[in-house]
């Protein structure tokens, strides 16, 4: 994993090659990921609200044109993963795919649900919580776990329940490579069960879930991705979530 040669930094954003067809976007708080089938380009999840031209401008140091971005797979209904991801749609004609679950709170028709906070979650929540509000966003296909989406030679849903009820992972099995949304996280090199759970067992029974499809590499919605022994990483650490 690098940082690009062309912008290491892009205005308040970090982007970085994860592999040759896939760069992660890193943000104050949390990342998105970019992938690239020739032309055609998938984001996974968008950033808050104000990431929308800093994700253009990357995209375009690493010669590619927004308008190629024809998806973007929110994994989960929190705003530092879904905010940007209106304004890129409506600016690109992109299609915005959530979980029924958490469809209605990207929407903005229900509220996000409360987590089942530890005491040493607390401090990182209050923080959390400076992410500015995303506006309600549609959402133009639903899933529910299972069904193949067109990119990465046939990426499947996943549905990983627990840190929201309708969070997913996205499997692309031909590369290798797992997007596990905030279900895990990695930090200063260890992995670990994602925080802010409403559903701490449901969550750890997800991680194990997660670790059974053995990746290769794994990139997660905070922490830097995995793309060296990602597989008995994933194992060891599911065994004590």
């Amino acid at each position: 994993m690098r940082r690009t040669a062309a912008a290491a930094y892009v205005r308040r954003m970090d982007l970085v090659e994860v592999l040759p067809q896939l760069h992660m976007f890193r943000f104050r708080i949390g990342q998105a990921y970019l992938w690239r089938d020739g032309s055609e380009l998938t984001l996974i999840d968008a950033g808050d609200v104000d990431s929308a031209a800093a994700i253009g401008e990357a995209v375009r140091t690493l010669g590619l044109d927004p308008a190629g971005i024809r998806r973007i797979v929110i994994t989960h209904g929190h705003r530092d993963h879904y905010g940007a991801a209106r304004e890129l749609a409506d600016r690109h004609g992109a299609e915005i795919i959530a979980h029924a679950l958490d469809a209605p709170v990207v929407r903005g028709e229900r509220p996000v649900p409360e987590p089942d906070l530890l005491d040493w979650e607390l401090p990182l929540w209050e923080h959390g919580l400076t992410c500015p509000d995303a506006p309600p966003t549609r959402v133009d296909r639903e899933v529910t776990g299972g069904e193949v989406l067109p990119f990465g030679d046939g990426a499947r849903v996943v549905h990983a329940p627990g840190h929201t009820p309708g969070s997913i992972a996205l499997h692309l099995p031909r590369h290798g490579v797992l997007f596990t949304g905030d279900a895990v996280a990695s930090a200063e090199r260890r992995v670990m069960l994602g925080v802010f759970n409403v559903d701490r067992s449901g969550a750890a029974a997800t991680f194990r879930r997660l670790a059974a499809l053995a990746p290769r590499t794994v990139c997660f919605g905070h922490g830097d991705p995995l793309t060296g022994d990602a597989a008995a990483a994933m194992d060891a650490a599911a065994g004590g979530a």
